[in-house]
């Protein structure tokens, strides 16, 4: 895939473009980008470098109203060094957030999704659910990510369930990464890929990708800055949390075929359970919300999720495990207005 070689190009011949003459050189110079990137389409068609290029270029085409039959241009010659470093060559096409800006003019949008506890899950779409989800379910399931959770019972004879182990595949990305797989189980949370490496290895791009160990077998941060997203990977007592800030772009590229993401479309109807406990609990009602509010002070459902674990499991481990999905959506939302629901 040669989109590098067009963005080049494009730079070189913008760069020095200003004023009210620059209209017409602007737009041939557009048009050039956009045949250069359509001679690499065929090879180019699961690059997200690319699919940025296509439609950043369609949105600067109808902003300075250019039309698409017209001149195209050669190639300008690149930039001298010293000022290549002003120019798009100089970015690091595995720096995901400082392509966009450059780019669009602008930094990208982002959205955030979680999982703990029985699990509860809060969505891209800030909806919150409660699910029995048994076994092996998705998170996500996307063209740069596939996240899987397993779940089991969270006391013998009960509906609740918590995830015992996390699946976290980042495929591969032929500038920037190889495949890696993450894989974290209880008592088990590693600071390392499955294959023991600590970054995207070997390709010009492998440090875009890292594990960061945040707390020794609690917590540990994974960064893929070539997609613009973070993981946080967290135990608290006998469950394991999952945390992503992911750019838009990214949680949004799926098929059809990839409908079931619990991150995307939250649990199906048949998984979700109402968080009011019914019958009688391990941990009595008002017992689980004095604790629950001491770490939790505002009752929204990271409150109302705190009370439901900790009733049903009488484990008041629980009450870290709301607490550090609350504290990676304060660092994670894009809108800190957002960080509390209220159902």
């Amino acid at each position: 895939c040669k989109i590098l070689r067009c963005n080049s190009e494009y730079v070189a011949a913008t760069l020095h473009l200003r004023g009210p003459e620059r209209g017409a050189a602007f737009c041939t110079a557009l048009r050039s980008y956009s045949l250069c990137t359509r001679r690499t389409a065929r090879t180019c068609r699961g690059d997200l470098a690319f699919h940025s290029a296509v439609h950043g270029i369609e949105d600067l085409m109808i902003q300075n109203n250019c039309s698409k039959e017209g001149p195209t241009a050669p190639p300008r010659p690149r930039p001298a060094a010293p000022n290549a470093a002003h120019g798009f060559e100089s970015l690091d096409i595995c720096d995901y957030e400082r392509s966009f800006l450059y780019k669009h003019g602008r930094p990208p949008g982002f959205q955030h999704c979680a999982a703990f506890g029985d699990p509860h899950i809060r969505t891209f779409h800030d909806d919150f659910h409660t699910c029995r989800v048994e076994g092996s379910w998705p998170l996500l399931d996307n063209d740069y990510l596939f996240v899987q959770a397993t779940s089991w019972p969270v006391a013998k004879g009960s509906n609740a369930t918590v995830t015992s182990k996390l699946t976290i595949i980042f495929k591969n990305m032929k500038e920037c990464i190889d495949q890696k797989v993450y894989q974290a189980e209880l008592d088990n949370l590693p600071a390392a890929f499955q294959d023991g490496s600590i970054d995207g290895g070997a390709r010009p791009g492998g440090s875009s990708l890292s594990i960061l160990e945040r707390s020794p077998g609690r917590h540990v941060e994974i960064r893929a800055a070539y997609i613009g997203t973070t993981i946080a990977v967290r135990q608290a007592g006998r469950q394991l949390s999952f945390s992503i800030r992911a750019a838009e772009e990214v949680a949004r590229a799926f098929t059809e075929e990839q409908d079931l993401q619990l991150c995307v479309g939250g649990c199906p109807h048949s998984q979700r359970m109402s968080r009011s406990p019914r019958g009688r609990g391990r941990v009595p009602a008002e017992t689980a919300r004095a604790l629950c509010r001491e770490m939790l002070p505002v009752e929204d459902v990271y409150f109302q999720s705190c009370v439901f674990d900790v009733v049903t499991s009488g484990d008041t481990n629980f009450t870290m495990a709301a607490r550090g999905a609350l504290e990676d959506a304060r660092l994670f939302l894009p809108d800190a207005e957002k960080l509390h629901i209220f159902q």
